[in-house]
């Protein structure tokens, strides 16, 4: 179980600046076939919500490739 925990935090830490990279490329995809006030805010609102997110992914797959998940009660 606890190679399943690291092998799945690998996933994770790769898994956030992934996502990071498709948000950021279909935003300016999105700001160049439309650039609008209102595109530009939608997809600056986007891109501000779910960065934190992404980088929450690859926090959670630090801590489990470290071990911090080791441990079961």
């Amino acid at each position: 179980m606890t190679t399943l925990k690291r092998i799945a935090g690998i996933v994770w830490m790769l898994l956030g600046p992934l996502a990071v990279f498709f948000l950021i490329r279909t935003a300016s995809s999105e700001i160049a076939a439309k650039p609008s006030a209102d595109t530009w805010i939608q997809w600056s609102v986007f891109v501000l919500v779910f960065l934190p997110i992404a980088f929450g992914l690859s926090l959670f797959g630090y801590y489990a490739v470290k071990g911090e998940y080791d441990q079961e009660d």
